[in-house]
């Protein structure tokens, strides 16, 4: 195992050289203000504030406080997010995949940006935005501080609105 000469990797270095960091499904580790997740330990659930076929895995939060938070969303392929807009700054990073985000207060595949996977983006709280997806499934890291909540420009485009 090659390791760089940083303070901060060392122990990393040190610990996968003896073999202690082997195990890709370890589960979650975590002590107040701390936390280490492996991808399998994470929780998938529904997300119902997107269209339906959104999964959501939160890894830092809760979403709904004033506090920072992280999560993992998936998207299917050919998926469509309506405009909308957050309230606070959105950070998003394309983990897998080709997330295609535009501006605008109409979802407009002529006005997308590719964002593929290493790609990142930030909204300014209450930018107007959409977001697809094409013919492959997008996995997409989300961080920001919340509270954290989605309002779509056109009402009706809210899937929380139908499952009254």
């Amino acid at each position: 195992m090659k390791c760089l000469n940083y303070s901060t990797l060392s122990l990393a270095c040190a610990l996968g050289a003896s073999g202690l960091l082997t195990h890709a499904d370890a589960p979650a580790q975590t002590s107040p203000g701390h936390s280490m997740v492996s991808p399998a330990a994470l929780k998938w659930v529904d997300l119902p504030s997107l269209p339906p076929g959104a999964k959501i895995a939160i890894m830092e939060g809760p979403m709904s406080e004033s506090v920072p938070f992280t999560a993992r969303v998936r998207v299917p392929a050919n998926y469509r997010v309506p405009a909308h807009w957050h309230p606070v700054i959105e950070h998003v990073t394309v983990l897998s995949g080709t997330l295609y985000m535009g501006l605008g207060k109409v979802l407009d595949v002529t006005k997308g940006m590719a964002v593929p996977a290493g790609g990142f983006a930030v909204m300014q709280p209450k930018t107007p935005h959409f977001a697809y997806t094409t013919n492959e499934p997008v996995e997409f890291q989300l961080h920001g501080v919340g509270p954290w909540g989605i309002t779509y420009i056109n009402p009706a485009d809210d899937p929380r609105k139908r499952q009254e």
